[in-house]
């Protein structure tokens, strides 16, 4: 056994160093992936121009859509990238803030790892900081009317006024208002449900003003009457039937032949299929619709028997729009039209027009009386700054629906990481053992966005950092942070410069977890396969990766 004993504290000693190594390359990875996007952080931020797969140009400083075009090999750049597709799915708006605040995270922890401290050690102390985190949340959280339009209106604007479209005034804050309040479903007990995917369509028209972009109360879709000639394109009050099946004959699940043996079997054959149309068109007339609209085939037959009596049809449309157009017009969607009944007619819209705009047709649907479902129609003058809108107006979206799930608000610019960071600097020195240098280390990593937002601006940071930790020392000035336009030290209440207490608190913890994930990374095995020479073979045991080997291209299948 004393002969084994050497080998074996060699071998532990070179697993710790390639440990380390491996947390040294994950670190300074993670650093530069929030070093891309920490410029486009605050009102007076950069934009980036990406070149996408495609060869087209995307213009934008968000931190999602840069980071989504970005092609990194490194399985911790990753790991960082995805991040910030989890903060815009979950809750729609702090994706650069949370990229910036992870990077950090691990650069404060660096220190540490140098020391030889046990990344458990650090993942405990910046657990016990984010637990006093969100309760320093909770405590300076100011509750929000989700009534009140104006408090709406700061909120959202303050979300957007860091982006792109800030310069439009409340233009973008107004349509994503309506757009939430419009989609919004009552759940009971104060609860409100707001589905931005499934019923807010935003409709992209190159053309005209921004100033043009509206909410519309009802759907609108690039689709026009099957014949329109014979069909009406305007309809008040109409009775609309929404179909998921095709209005035309019923063709043979596999190959079909039919032997004819004689030539009147042919006229008898034709007969039968106008007659079962006939049948499914009597059906659906029996109801009286002003328009017909379904998602699959219309037969030439069929449009002749609908247009003959005055029904409007439309054919082909997409799933998801059929279902905005019954929760629009309160229709239901019907499988078979014998199964029609007269309540699954939708009386519920006020007009059904069909518009050329450009060289397109587009049906609109629209003055529901009660719509939960709606459409956005943005207007501007080229794709990449309508493209620049969509992605703004989501943000913005995502944050009123964030109100109205929990309506709280906190501080912006970045007074409520300063307050958090205060708040934990005066805990630190009531927490015990090795774990107190860390839980320190992560107090300050949270001045990492009101010190990037000052860069951002082009302030004097030492200054402007110095006059915000004093005012926020003794934890009183909790609402005083930087006004990104102005570069003043102000207070938040009066500048309405606020954000949602759900994206912060979703930053936090995202940022910190994540982080606190990649410091137990000590070993990176790779499990692809590289190519081999012709002959040679397989290595037995999975490969261990230095940090050398981290980002070898070799590892990316091609």
């Amino acid at each position: 056994m004393a002969l084994h004993a050497p080998v074996l504290v060699l071998k532990d000693s070179l697993k710790r160093e390639t440990g380390a190594k491996v947390h040294q390359a994950n670190i300074h990875t993670a650093k530069a992936v929030a070093d891309i996007i920490r410029t486009t952080l605050g009102p007076r931020s950069m934009l980036k121009m990406l070149l996408d797969a495609g060869g087209g140009i995307v213009v934008t400083n968000d931190g999602n859509a840069i980071l989504r075009e970005i092609d990194i090999a490194h399985p911790a750049a990753k790991s960082m990238i995805e991040l910030s597709r989890t903060q815009d799915e979950e809750v729609g708006d702090g994706t650069t803030s949370v990229i910036v605040l992870a990077g950090e995270m691990l650069h404060v922890a660096q220190a540490f790892i140098d020391k030889n401290y046990h990344p458990t050690v650090i993942f405990r102390a910046y657990t016990k900081a984010l637990d006093d985190a969100i309760a320093v949340l909770d405590k300076i959280a100011m509750p929000v009317d989700v009534n009140d339009r104006g408090a709406m209106l700061g909120l959202v604007k303050s979300s957007i006024g860091t982006k792109f479209t800030g310069q439009f005034g409340d233009l973008i804050a107004d349509l994503a208002i309506d757009a939430t309040t419009t989609a919004g479903v009552d759940l009971g007990q104060g609860m409100r449900e707001v589905d931005i995917k499934k019923y807010i369509k935003v409709e992209k028209l190159p053309g005209g003003q921004l100033e043009d972009s509206r909410v519309l109360k009802g759907v609108m879709i690039n689709k026009d009457v099957v014949a329109p000639g014979k069909m009406r394109r305007k309809i008040v009050n109409p009775r609309i039937i929404l179909l998921d099946c095709p209005v035309e004959y019923k063709k043979g699940e596999n190959q079909t032949n039919a032997e004819l043996m004689k030539e009147e079997d042919w006229q008898v054959l034709l007969e039968m299929e106008e007659e079962y149309i006939k049948s499914l068109c009597a059906q659906i007339l029996k109801f009286k619709p002003d328009l017909v609209i379904t998602e699959k085939g219309l037969s030439d037959l069929a449009i002749h028997y609908l247009s003959k009596t005055g029904v409007s049809a439309i054919r082909r449309l997409r799933k998801t729009d059929n279902n905005r157009i019954a929760k629009a017009c309160g229709a239901v969607i019907v499988n078979r039209p014998e199964e029609l009944q007269e309540s699954d007619v939708g009386t519920g819209a006020g007009l059904f027009e069909v518009k050329k705009i450009g060289d397109e047709f587009f049906a609109f649907i629209v003055d529901c009386k009660d719509p939960k479902a709606c459409t956005v129609l943005l207007r501007g003058a080229s794709k990449d700054v309508l493209n620049e809108v969509e992605r703004n107006l989501q943000d913005a979206m995502s944050v009123a629906r964030n109100i109205l799930k929990n309506p709280k608000l906190l501080p912006g610019g970045g007074a409520t990481e300063l307050t958090v960071s205060a708040t934990l600097k005066q805990k630190s020195s009531s927490v015990e053992g090795v774990e107190k240098w860390p839980y320190e280390a992560a107090a300050l990593a949270f001045e990492a966005i009101p010190r990037t937002l000052a860069q951002n601006c082009g302030l004097n940071v030492i200054r402007i950092m110095t006059q915000l930790q004093g005012k926020h020392a003794n934890g009183e000035n909790a609402w005083v942070g930087i006004d990104g336009r102005s570069g003043d030290i102000v207070d938040m209440k009066e500048r309405k410069i606020w954000d949602s207490y759900s994206v912060k608190a979703q930053t936090f913890k995202t940022a910190i977890e994540a982080a606190c994930m990649l410091l137990r990374i000590d070993d990176i095995v790779s499990g692809i396969k590289k190519k081999q020479a012709p002959g040679a073979s397989a290595p037995k045991q999975p490969q261990i990766e230095t940090e050398g080997d981290a980002d070898n291209e070799q590892m990316i299948p091609e």
